[in-house]
């Protein structure tokens, strides 16, 4: 690929960023296909490479000492990940597995290094994106300790609807995540995160189908986040 192919792609990590920035960095770059369900990385592996998603759904996943998974994000396409191990050389700290068929990109960490390096823009959207990310995690780790698993539900729902634009009456997020998703997301049970998202839909909150949540009372599902 070259790097008027990379940058045509118009992959948000490389936004802004010129052809004149970039033409002299060595560009190891490849295509790869999964599967539903197939591991693109697991946890602790020794791969340092940095990876887009093209195109479907993938999953950031954490298995605890007991088997137990954690859902720590959905990847939207465009997006970038294992970039703590590219950047770093450790093993990964988390799983990333293809929720449906999907399409990466592979980057190298020798291209990786040289674009974060010498690219401040590249560079500073990383930096920016991992204080994102540990801001998250911060206000998780508040919730899981605090907040009840139906306020916890209800939290998460009041978030999806706001990122997807979709905080209205009548609004409908499709592609919703399934409830084992959400219960590995804010660290509950399956069972747990189904009881909550039923009684939310008993108030007349919510209107949940299979990966399809209906907001109905936008107001009262703000009211989650006292």
């Amino acid at each position: 690929m070259t790097h008027e192919e990379l940058l045509a792609l118009k992959l948000p990590l490389f936004e802004g960023v010129s052809l004149a920035e970039i033409v002299n960095i060595p560009i190891a770059i490849n295509e790869k296909s999964c599967e539903a369900w197939q591991t693109v990385f697991d946890q602790h592996d020794n791969s340092n490479d940095l990876y887009f998603l093209l195109s479907g759904s993938l999953l950031a996943v954490y298995w605890t000492n007991e088997g137990r998974e954690i859902v720590f994000s959905r990847f939207p396409v465009g997006a970038y990940f294992g970039e703590l191990a590219a950047l770093d050389g450790s093993s990964r700290s988390l799983a990333a597995v293809a929720k449906t068929d999907a399409r990466v990109l592979v980057l190298k960490r020798e291209s990786f290094l040289r674009l974060f390096d010498e690219v401040p823009t590249i560079r500073d959207k990383i930096v920016q994106q991992l204080v994102e990310r540990v801001r998250i995690l911060t206000e998780r780790n508040m919730e899981m300790t605090t907040l009840s698993v139906e306020q916890r539900v209800g939290t998460y729902l009041f978030r999806l609807a706001a990122e997807h634009g979709k905080l209205a009456s009548g609004a409908v997020i499709d592609n919703a995540p399934t409830h084992a998703e959400i219960a590995g997301t804010i660290g509950a049970n399956r069972e747990m995160v189904s009881r909550s998202i039923s009684k939310l839909s008993k108030r007349g909150v919510i209107k949940s189908s299979r990966q399809r949540i209906e907001i109905l009372d936008p107001e009262a599902l703000a009211e989650e986040l006292n």
